[in-house]
């Protein structure tokens, strides 16, 4: 009998689905058998069976995290913790293109033409191909964009374009019928394909109740399935975080859990129609939260025995350095986790500039898995199925300090910067590019001012006005850093001192005036020996830091296996994660990595801060890279945050042109989320994350929404960005833009 287990501790499970519940003690779990969903305590959750694998039908669950509901598998998500290997999948189908393990990662983008002008969407998507795309997706909501799907596929065609077109489907089953028959996938979203649009309402099924909703979803699915079997199509069923039905919400919550069983109820029906050239995807605006699900989803899927291949991206990510560095984190973390098999960068821009940034991640994936040495260890303590933030221990003031060191790092993320001693010849040019407000030519922190500073080489001895310009640095609590070698031939007072883990076994430090604070540079795969010197030290911070260009470990890796050692022996450090990147480096290679190879570690909250280094790029560009970082990774809030969809045949107006105004505006708010949306179909739930919403309603029309309500309908479009405005106002939380000092 196929069952699920829970830890014996868990008392007051209750099942709701009557067949056959057994409980059998062990010392440690509860075994659960044949039974779906259970509840603990007041909490509904989901106990998992494995019908597909008999060698292991045993689903072990356990609490995400300590005193949290929420029940996952113990079965990993990934196929190693220690390196990069990519999950292996079955292969999918998608026109003459394979999907899945065994082939390259996909890239691919959406058309944002009018799909019933059949012209421009067949120029576009010739342009799309150009650029390298594997995959266009192209928006199809009624009967006349159907209609216009077959002359675009004939077109393309004799224009010799075989690029595979995928149909994008919500609340139109009968669309998605017609259009079967000339695209070659069709992505479904569970949250609305057989489901009214929600409208974020508590309801109370009975048992009887949401057994007749899931056999309305197999009613109103079951025909699409087996027209897709008839034709050879595939599919691909999409959640997204900001369509979940109210009936999943109701259940499961608005929540990873919820988006993995939309899905799981699709797949299902999938499943017993003996359809299997589909694939997942789990979509939000919020990286933390897209993580966690497509993490949820493939923990499941091992326990289910299902191999499907994976479609990633982040939604509504925005346009330029934002939105590349939401993508990074979202899409960049599961690539270093061996997942995903195809990937969409969704920018606020025209789809042909999603490309390069798209093959830039696919590109970094691929190479990740290259890397096969990695270091074992055995991971306890990260917590990849919910976020908890690992808090280092901040600096605190010590008995005798003569300056105060308590601003060094800043508790909600903390950003360094390198300066160079060029850099020191103009102290106020140094300070306005540390975003250091200045009064009558004094530094002083500001919101978004670096916490510490980097400096390689000391000025010298005699150089009064640099020493000057670092002394006053050191008055408002900036700290600066300074290599061993440096502090001892040019002594800085109060400077922090780097040290590497050789230099502290040599006892090179010992030659520093008692009291002297130090930052340690850490590479992460040093022997268990070389890491127990930490246990010894009063450091103030760990800089991890692996090099760029390392061939046999990954530095995502390795930074996991320094966090656990540092959880194993109650070390609380504060760890900053600091990247070198080397000279000439596109600048969305730098993004992407740095989104990738730190933001990875923040979304599982491991890090306090970040270190960038590029030799050529700019030092604002790096500054505000540093901080994009941060609030991705909702760590440190900084600016206005943008909930900004990339547009598609759906979209009521000219969503780069809005954006860009919106933005001119409204940039200067830091703690304020604004969602700019081209219509409604992801509209309100994706809002969940936005205290403001500008949502095209109708040709030439807004809606403007506090969180998920629609307050003001109608609104002509030349008077709605003033509008929005007053309407921040009215909730005040408006701020007047900074005057130019």
């Amino acid at each position: 009998m196929a069952t699920g287990t829970v830890p014996a501790s868990f008392a007051g499970l209750k099942n709701r689905d009557h067949h056959g519940l057994g409980f059998a003690k062990s010392p440690e779990f509860v075994k659960v058998s044949s039974v779906q969903r259970v509840k603990f305590h007041r909490t509904k959750v989901n106990v998992i069976r494995n019908s597909q694998d008999p060698g292991s039908e045993t689903a072990q669950l356990e609490p995400a995290s300590e005193r949290r509901p929420l029940l996952v598998p113990r079965q990993k998500y990934c196929e190693s913790m220690h390196k990069t290997v990519r999950r292996k999948t079955r292969t999918v189908m998608v026109g003459n293109v394979a999907l899945g393990s065994e082939h390259p990662i996909r890239i691919q983008t959406m058309t944002t033409t009018d799909t019933k002008d059949v012209a421009a969407t067949v120029e576009q998507v010739m342009r799309i191909a150009d650029q390298g795309a594997d995959i266009v997706r192209i928006t199809v909501q009624g009967k006349k964009e159907a209609d216009a799907c077959f002359e675009i596929k004939n077109s393309l065609v004799q224009k010799n374009y075989n690029i595979p077109l995928v149909a994008d489907i919500h609340f139109a089953p009968p669309i998605a019928l017609r259009v079967s028959e000339c695209f070659d996938k069709i992505r479904v979203n569970p949250g609305n394909f057989a489901d009214r649009r929600a409208q974020f309402e508590t309801l109370e099924y009975t048992e009887d109740d949401y057994q007749k909703e899931l056999e309305h979803i197999e009613q109103v699915f079951t025909p699409l399935v087996e027209k897709c079997k008839k034709y050879g199509r595939a599919m691909r069923i999409g959640t997204n975080h900001g369509s979940l039905s109210d009936r999943i919400m109701s259940y499961y919550g608005d929540s990873p859990r919820g988006m993995v069983e939309s899905a799981f109820e699709y797949a299902r029906i999938c499943q017993k129609l003996d359809f299997h050239n589909f694939v997942f995807s789990m979509k939000a605006s919020n990286p933390v939260i897209m993580v966690q699900a497509y993490r949820l989803l493939v923990a499941e899927m091992n326990v289910l025995g299902w191999d499907y291949p994976l479609h990633l991206g982040v939604t509504e990510a925005g346009e330029g350095e934002d939105g590349r560095m939401k993508s990074a984190i979202g899409i960049g973390t599961l690539l270093m986790d061996g997942l995903g098999d195809t990937i969409r960068v969704s920018l606020t821009e025209a789809p042909e500039e999603e490309i390069d940034p798209c093959r830039r991640l696919a590109n970094l994936g691929m190479k990740a898995a290259e890397l096969q040495q990695g270091e074992p260890f055995e991971e306890k303590n990260r917590r990849y199925f919910d976020f908890q933030r690992r808090t280092g221990q901040l600096p605190v003031q010590k008995e005798g300090d003569e300056v105060d060191y308590r601003g060094v790092l800043h508790r909600d993320g903390s950003v360094l910067m390198s300066v160079s001693l060029d850099q020191l010849k103009a102290p106020e040019l140094l300070y306005k590019s540390l975003a250091a407000k200045l009064v009558i030519g004094m530094p002083f922190k500001d919101l978004a001012t670096v916490d510490s500073i980097l400096l390689r080489e000391l000025p010298p001895a005699d150089d009064k006005d640099g020493r000057l310009a670092l002394k006053r640095l050191i008055d408002v609590s900036m700290g600066v850093i300074t290599p061993l070698s440096e502090q001892l031939t040019k002594p800085l007072p109060y400077a922090m001192v780097l040290v590497t883990l050789k230099e502290l076994s040599s006892g090179a430090h010992k030659l520093l005036p008692e009291g002297t604070r130090l930052v340690v540079s850490v590479r992460g795969d040093e022997s268990q020996e070389e890491l127990e010197i930490l246990k010894g030290v009063d450091a103030m911070m760990i800089l991890h830091n692996l090099p760029y260009a390392e061939k046999k470990i990954s530095r995502v890796h390795a930074a996991r296996r320094l966090f656990e050692y540092l959880s194993e022996n109650s070390l609380d450090f504060p760890v900053i994660h600091h990247i070198e990147f080397p000279s000439k480096i596109h600048r969305d290679d730098l993004v992407i990595g740095a989104g990738t190879n730190a933001g990875s570690l923040l979304v599982d909250g491991l890090g306090d801060g970040i270190l960038l280094e590029a030799p050529d790029q700019d030092f604002e560009f790096l500054r505000n890279t540093s901080f994009n970082l941060l609030q991705g990774c909702r760590m440190r809030n900084t600016k206005t945050e943008y909930v900004s969809c990339p547009s598609c045949g759906r979209t009521l107006f000219d969503l780069q042109e809005i954006s860009a105004q919106i933005r001119e505006k409204t940039s200067h708010l830091p703690g304020v989320s604004i969602a700019i949306m081209g219509c409604i179909v992801n509209g309100p739930g994706e809002m969940a994350d936005a205290d403001f919403g500008y949502v095209g309603g109708a040709p030439g029309k807004i809606d403007l929404y506090v969180g998920k309500t629609v307050v003001k309908r109608g609104i002509a479009m030349e008077h709605a960005t003033d509008a929005l405005i007053q309407l921040i106002k009215d909730h005040d939380r408006w701020v007047d833009p900074p005057s130019e000092e």
